[in-house]
């Protein structure tokens, strides 16, 4: 793979986590992830398997302990927490399970926060916030509540929002955790457009096979381990057997 197609980038990231009564748990243990521009990635785990801890060094929420992470041929590891915030900014749109909308401020408030961070004037703000509402066809809702929208609704908006600053990866994070099964397949159908028809890099974190099999490419972590990285299996199974190798090692 050439240099300039690599979005992430990981080689040998551990992470450990300081333990009350002393020493360190660890939680990841050499991370090798390479991902294109335009793929659309789960990150697969079960509870506690080290995902979430993996999808927060992608995202540059938090750091490895050890190892060198890239992003876009940046070095992540090295940077303070302004250049990490800038990062994020610049690269990164999230949605969050939760939605993490602002439930006093209207929609198109909402879409346009991470604009603010950006310095651009107010009419640029609207402009690219609407643009944004628009394409997840929520365009007629912009002056509701997030409180007044279902499920479904609220985390188009939160796309929306991601989207508004122009990212070049969507990092979503259990996307449809909070929806029902209809509402949540019309978000991962929506993913599957942005990423056929924008070439946006998505990264999804999940802990279902079903949602998973949206992707185009499975990294199933267990215990801190990558125990499969390919395509999409036609059966959990090969995900089952996998973990099974991990214990062997």
């Amino acid at each position: 793979m050439k240099k300039s197609d690599s979005v992430v980038s990981m080689r040998k990231v551990c992470k450990s986590f300081p333990l009350e009564m002393g020493g360190e748990q660890q939680v990841l243990f050499d991370i090798d992830i390479d991902i294109r521009v335009g793929e659309f990635v789960a990150i697969m785990g079960p509870s506690g398997s080290g995902k979430s801890t993996c999808m927060n060094i992608i995202g540059a929420l938090d750091s490895a302990t050890s190892g060198v992470y890239e992003l876009y041929g940046r070095d992540i590891t090295t940077m303070d927490a302004d250049e990490l915030a800038r990062v994020r900014n610049e690269y990164i749109g999230f949605v969050f399970q939760n939605f993490n909308l602002l439930p006093k401020r209207s929609v198109l408030d909402n879409v346009m926060l991470p604009l603010m961070y950006r310095g651009l004037p107010m009419s640029e703000r609207v402009r690219r916030a609407r643009e944004m509402l628009k394409l997840v066809g929520l365009e007629k809702f912009e002056t509701y509540l997030p409180t007044q929208l279902s499920g479904g609704m609220k985390q188009r908006v939160a796309i929306a929002r991601a989207l508004a600053g122009d990212p070049k990866i969507i990092l979503a994070d259990e996307p449809t955790g909070a929806l029902d099964s209809k509402m949540g397949n019309e978000i991962l159908k929506f993913f599957e457009k942005l990423n056929r028809d924008l070439g946006i890099t998505i990264i999804m974190i999940t802990h279902e096979f079903d949602i998973a099999s949206y992707a185009h490419r499975i990294i199933h972590i267990y215990d801190g381990h990558i125990a499969y990285d390919g395509p999409v299996p036609k059966s959990e199974s090969v995900l089952t057997k996998s973990e099974a190798r991990v214990h062997k090692k």
